[in-house]
């Protein structure tokens, strides 16, 4: 009974262990998952790209030459993108500084356009309020912080629902065609139709928003996770329309290319699911384009969390090595205990496989009755974490996520290993009883 209870000890120690660094490892994935960022894909020019970031100057070196010239981010791009199988929606970035005001306060905030599927992304966690009534409402939601700012000293976030704000903006207007501005000055020459504007200029713009949600602040546990986030969100057709200067327009004047209609900074590609983000990146690069998701990154992320939990299962180990030593022990003593009884049983016709068999399957119980209590205790010690955790990051105003996992495979593993360690742990013991002598078992009988 006391070697089985060591048994369940180091069982106990190894799911306790292991559980944890799963549940670690499905909280960053669950995460991930719900912003909508493992069947994201970010596409941008690869001239755009500076080398040395994901996407810019990369190219594999098989499908090099495969790879078509860069291409401008434009109208037509954007339907070709869309037309890509398993490819769902095709968004552009909107994302622009911008003064938001509420009399007598003005804070900076990094803008950001929302698309409609982001309502069941985990981006909107813990908002107050409710989402855009409409894809063209002129409706804003207002991260927790950016709130206090905006406020009166003492107000909580949620007061700023239904109120107002300006934005004010660096708007473009675009530049008449050097035909057109020809002829402005001289009436009768004719303007070619095919002729694109020469570029645009920076006017300041203002526009009011009606607040309808009010996101967690960050000292509540809140905050956001993804592509797109921002002090402020509005709706991404809105964005759109405002025509604001972005960092890649300047850019975009100073090169030479060309492009058929709207050029974009980016744009976020949704897939119908993870599997399918490779494939869609690879044909986007084919394309000309630089692609990148969290995929690729996550791929670290995960070969770091399978050392993580490597290391946690040798530490757990240590204890069951422990107990394969009380294992070996028990049954060696029980020899010396049991000395005439395998006398008997090989002096009635018992060959050695048999008393092997015996002692083995006693091993193999012990390994079995100690895996499966121990699986329970470490089920318990693993509770005891997740609620002493719970407890620890309540009390400091934190969410309290599940950091606690025992899957099916722990569960039958650990099982699994330590009916394997007795059994290794029962061969000498095993073996020494088959090759006992059963005159000399039975001389002093």
């Amino acid at each position: 009974s006391l070697t089985t209870l060591g048994i369940a000890v180091g069982v106990a120690s190894l799911v306790a262990l292991l559980s944890l660094g799963v549940g670690l490892q499905q909280l960053v994935d669950r995460s991930v998952a719900r912003a909508g960022l493992f069947d994201t894909v970010s596409v941008r020019s690869r001239q755009s790209v500076p080398f040395g970031q994901p996407g810019g100057g990369r190219r594999g070196p098989r499908d090099a030459a495969d790879i078509a010239p860069p291409r401008a981010l434009d109208d037509a791009a954007r339907k070709e993108i869309a037309a890509l199988p398993n490819v769902l929606e095709v968004n552009p970035e909107v994302r622009f500084t911008a003064e938001a005001r509420r009399e007598p306060n003005s804070q900076l905030a990094l803008v950001s356009g929302m698309a409609p599927s982001s309502q069941s992304s985990g981006t909107l966690d813990g908002m107050t309020g409710n989402f855009f009534s409409s894809p063209d409402a002129e409706e804003a939601i207002v991260q927790g912080d950016m709130a206090k700012r905006l406020l009166d000293n003492g107000q909580p976030p949620a007061s700023l629902l239904g109120q107002e704000i300006t934005l004010r903006f660096a708007q473009r207007q675009a530049l008449p065609p050097p035909s057109e501005q020809a002829a402005s000055d001289a009436p009768n020459q004719a303007v070619g139709p095919d002729e694109e504007a020469m570029g645009f200029s920076i006017v300041p713009s203002e526009k009011k928003f009606r607040v309808v949600g009010v996101l967690p602040a960050s000292d509540s546990g809140g905050g956001q996770v993804g592509f797109n986030s921002a002090g402020l969100y509005l709706p991404l057709s809105v964005a759109e329309k405002m025509q604001v200067v972005q960092g890649a327009d300047l850019r975009d004047v100073a090169r030479s290319s060309s492009g058929t209609g709207t050029r974009y900074a980016a744009l976020n590609v949704r897939a119908s699911s993870p599997s399918a983000v490779a494939q869609i990146e690879s044909s986007v690069a084919h394309m000309g384009f630089a692609a990148f998701s969290l995929i690729d990154v996550t791929r670290n992320l995960r070969t770091f969390f399978a050392i993580f939990d490597l290391f946690l299962g040798i530490f757990g180990s240590l204890a069951l090595a422990v107990a394969s030593l009380g294992i070996i022990n028990t049954l060696v003593m029980a020899i010396l205990e049991r000395r005439r009884e395998i006398g008997v049983l090989k002096a009635l016709g018992a060959a050695n496989r048999d008393v092997r068999q015996l002692f083995f399957a006693e091993a193999g119980v012990m390994g079995l009755v100690g895996g499966v209590f121990g699986v329970m205790l470490g089920w318990a010690i693993g509770r005891a974490i997740q609620f002493g955790t719970m407890v620890y990051l309540k009390r400091q105003g934190l969410n309290s996520p599940n950091i606690w996992s025992v899957p099916w495979w722990l569960v039958l593993g650990a099982i699994g290993f330590a009916v394997l360690v007795s059994l290794v742990s029962g061969i000498y013991p095993a073996s020494r009883a088959a090759r006992l002598d059963p005159v000399e078992a039975l001389r002093y009988e």
